[in-house]
C-alpha cells in the first residue's frame, strides 16, 4: 500500500494543482449543485448534510438547515439591501453575512459556496460583469472578498469549519491541550476581528473594482426578499434552534459536552419538522464524513501510542536545537502554515502535518507547548486563502471565472502572508497570554 501511494504521488499533486480539477471528494457536488437542484422539485423538498458522534457532522447537518429553509439566503439579502450602495459596503455586507452564519455552519464549503456563492453569483450581470466581459468591473471584488472572508471564519469559531474539532480532538489527545467553544472564540478574536475588517478593505486596494456605487444591487436584493416572502415558520424555527445551539455552546460549553448540545438541537429539528429522519438516513456525504473523521483521530492517536510522533519529534528537535524558543516557535508556525501549498484539502493537512507539529512541539526545551499549539489550531482556516484547491469552497470561487488564475495565486499569496503575519504577531503572543 506504501508503495502504491509513492507510485502515484506525483499523479496526485499534478491532478490537484491543475486548473478546473474536480474537487476534494464531497466537496466536489458543488461543481455540479445547480444542475442537480433543477432536477429536484420545487421547496419543501430538502437536501441536508447529516451527522451525530463526536459532533462535527451533527452541527454540519443543522447548518445546511440553513439553506433548505431559505433563512441563510435571507441573511444575505438583508445584509446586501441595507450596505450595497457602495461596493466596499457591498463587499462588507456579503463579508457580514459569512460571519453571521459561520457559527452555525461547520461546513465552510455549505456556508460560501452553498449560501454565499449563490446571492454573490447574482450581483455582478446587474451591472453588465461577467467571467468573459468586465470581470474586473465588480465581480473580481466581490468573489475574491467572499473567499477571503470565508477563511477567517473559517478560524474564528471552533464550529467554523470541519478540521477545526478534527484539530482540537489531536491537541487535546497529543498535547493535552482542551479548547472548549468559548475558549476558541475568545482566544481568537485578536486576530479574527483586525483580519474581518481589514479584508474587503486589502481587497478594495488589491482588486479595485472599476464600479464603486450603484443602487441595482439593492433594488435586486429588495425583489429576492419580496419574492421570498414572510419569514416562514421553519425559517424562525431554525433562527430559534441556532440561537439557541450558539447560546449553549458560549454558556455551557465548560458543563454541556459540544455534541450533546448538537443532539439536542437535531432531535428538535426534527421533531418540529425543519428535517426528517429519511433526510439524515438518505445523506451518503455526512456519512463518509463522520466515517472518515473518526478514523482519522484514531490513526493519529494511534502513531503517538506506536512511538512514531516521539520519533519525529526528536528528529526535528535536533534541527532546531540552539534556536531560541521564541525563534523556533516561529518557525514551527511558519512551516505548518506554508507546506498548505502542498495539500489539497484542510483536513488532509490537518490530519498528515498537525499530529507530527505538536509531537515537534512538546520536545523542544522550554516551549510554551500549549500557546503554540493553540496558534497552529487557529491558522488551519486561514490557510484556506493560499490556492485554488486550499479548502473546499476555494473551487467554486475559482470555478466561477472572475478572478483569472495568476490573480488568484497572486491575492493567495498576499492575504495568505498577511494572515500569517497577523498570527505570528497577534495571535501567538496572545495565545502565550491565554494558556498557561
Amino acid at each position: 500500500m506504501s508503495r502504491g501511494f509513492e507510485d502515484r504521488a506525483a499523479d496526485w499533486i499534478r491532478f490537484a494543482r491543475a486548473e478546473g480539477h474536480d474537487a476534494y471528494w464531497a466537496d466536489a457536488y458543488w461543481a455540479y449543485r445547480d444542475t442537480f437542484f433543477e432536477l429536484l422539485p420545487p421547496p419543501p423538498a430538502r437536501a441536508l448534510e447529516v451527522g451525530c458522534g463526536e459532533g462535527r457532522v451533527t452541527r454540519d447537518l443543522r447548518g445546511r438547515g440553513y439553506e433548505v429553509t431559505g433563512l441563510g439566503r435571507r441573511m444575505a439579502l438583508l445584509l446586501v439591501r441595507a450596505l450595497g450602495r457602495r461596493t466596499l459596503g457591498l463587499g462588507y455586507g456579503i463579508a457580514l453575512a459569512d460571519l453571521v452564519l459561520a457559527p452555525f455552519t461547520p461546513s465552510n464549503t455549505a456556508r460560501s459556496a452553498g449560501t454565499i456563492f449563490p446571492v454573490v453569483r447574482s450581483i455582478p450581470p446587474l451591472y453588465g460583469s461577467s467571467p468573459t466581459e468586465n470581470p474586473r468591473a465588480i465581480g473580481g471584488f466581490l468573489c475574491w472578498t467572499a473567499f477571503a472572508t470565508t477563511s477567517v471564519t473559517s478560524s474564528m469559531f471552533l464550529t467554523g469549519m470541519a478540521p477545526n474539532l478534527l484539530a482540537a480532538e489531536m491537541a487535546r489527545t497529543i498535547v493535552g491541550l482542551n479548547i472548549d467553544w468559548t475558549t476558541w472564540m475568545l482566544g481568537f478574536l485578536p486576530v479574527g476581528i483586525p483580519l474581518f475588517l481589514l479584508t474587503p478593505l486589502v481587497t478594495y486596494v488589491l482588486y479595485p473594482p472599476s464600479i464603486k456605487h450603484g443602487g441595482e444591487v439593492v433594488e435586486w436584493a429588495a425583489g429576492e426578499l419580496r419574492a421570498m416572502g414572510p419569514l416562514t415558520r421553519r425559517e424562525a424555527l431554525m433562527a430559534v434552534l441556532a440561537v439557541t445551539a450558539l447560546a449553549c455552546w458560549v454558556a455551557g460549553s465548560q458543563r454541556i459536552p459540544a455534541v450533546t448540545v448538537a443532539l439536542a438541537i437535531v432531535s428538535l429539528m426534527m421533531l418540529t419538522g425543519v428535517v426528517t429522519w429519511a433526510d439524515i438516513l438518505g445523506n451518503k456525504p455526512g456519512w463518509n464524513v463522520l466515517v472518515w473523521f473518526a478514523t482519522l483521530v484514531a490513526l493519529a492517536d494511534g502513531l503517538r501510542q506506536v512511538g512514531f510522533l516521539t520519533w519525529f519529534a526528536q528528529r526535528s528537535a535536533t534541527a532546531l536545537t540552539g534556536l531560541p524558543v521564541a525563534a523556533s516557535a516561529v518557525a514551527i508556525v511558519s512551516v505548518f502554515f506554508l507546506i498548505r501549498y502542498l495539500f489539497a484539502s484542510n483536513a488532509a493537512h490537518t490530519t498528515a502535518a498537525l499530529p507530527a507539529f505538536l509531537a515537534v512541539l512538546a520536545s523542544v526545551p522550554g516551549m510554551p507547548v500549549k500557546a503554540v499549539a493553540l496558534t497552529l489550531v487557529y491558522s488551519i482556516g486561514l490557510m484556506g486563502v493560499l490556492t485554488p484547491y486550499a479548502t473546499g469552497p476555494a473551487p467554486v470561487w475559482y470555478g466561477a471565472g472572475y478572478v483569472a488564475g495568476r490573480d488568484f495565486w497572486k491575492l493567495g499569496f498576499v492575504m495568505g502572508a498577511l494572515y500569517l503575519a497577523a498570527v505570528l504577531a497577534i495571535g501567538l503572543p496572545t495565545a502565550m497570554r491565554f494558556v498557561r
